[in-house]
This record gives C-alpha cells, structure tokens and sequence, in this order.
C-alpha cells in the first residue's frame, strides 16, 4: 500500500498505536485542509471586499439581512450558522458602525430584532459585486465544472 492510500483510509488496519501515529499526515486531513481553504477564501475576501473592517462573518449577518429584512437575533444565528454568542458578537460591531439597530421585537418584547440600517443597506448594495468576485478568486483554481462538484460537495458536508 503506497503513502497516499494509507493517509486516507479512515480506519487503518495498523496493529500498534505507533503504527497508526506514522500513518497520519496532517496535510491530508480534512480538517486542516478545510482550515487552510476556509483561510485562503477569508484572505480573498477581506483582499477583495472593499472595506478593511468587514469580516466574512459580519458580510454574512448583512446579506441575510438584507434578503430577509428583520430578524430577531436567534434566527439570523441559526440562519448564518453562527452560535449564539458569536451572533451577539457580530451584531454589536454592525451596531457600532450604524449597519444595523435592534429593537424589541413588537410581537415578543423578550426577544431583541435586528435589521438593516440605511447605510448597511447602502453598504451591501455596494459591496454586493465585490462579494462575487472575491467567491470567483477563491475558486479561480479550479475548472467550471470542477466548482460545481466542489461547492455540490461541500453541501452535502453541511
């Protein structure tokens, strides 16, 4: 068995810890692999998106946003995928840049809705064409059909 197939068998056959540990090559696991493309795209982006004080992250609160329009606070989490207290997170940045305001929400006075101010409106209108192309770089690599498998792969990941 060569290297590479032994990097990426997932249950080895090895008989000793020691054995398994001299398997193991870290720049073929998925997890460092994503790290480092998930680091190349968030380079890409911030190189790309035409603000210094925007993160992938925030950008993501923003366009959903701006699709959704208000939101409270838990849903725009769960819809970005973002656990509850990077979600506060975020929002309070937007809210010190004047991107978004939160109210109570007039159904729920317990919960807390987030929307788009007129400059995060402004903004993500703005920044829109940068956000594809900066998703165009991240994915120049590869071919037009390989990017449809590799994003058709990744979705079946989430």
């Amino acid at each position: 068995m060569d290297m590479q197939t032994i990097a990426y068998r997932i249950e080895p056959d090895a008989e000793s810890p020691a054995e398994v540990a001299n398997d193991y090559v870290l720049a073929n696991q998925i997890n460092h692999r994503l790290r480092r493309a998930h680091q190349r795209a968030s380079g890409i982006f911030l190189e790309t998106i035409g603000d210094a004080q925007l993160t992938p992250t925030q950008w993501a609160a923003l366009v959903t946003l701006h699709r959704e329009g208000p939101l409270s606070q838990n849903q725009l989490g769960r819809l970005t995928f973002m656990d509850p207290a990077t979600t506060q997170g975020v929002i309070l940045r937007l809210v010190e840049r004047a991107l978004v305001e939160r109210r109570p929400d007039p159904q729920d006075r317990r919960r807390t809705s987030v929307r788009l101010t007129r400059a995060g409106q402004t903004l993500v209108n703005r920044l829109q064409g940068n956000a594809t192309r900066a998703h165009a770089r991240t994915l120049e690599p590869l071919s037009a059909d390989e990017q449809r498998q590799f994003l058709a792969l990744l979705e079946r990941l989430m």
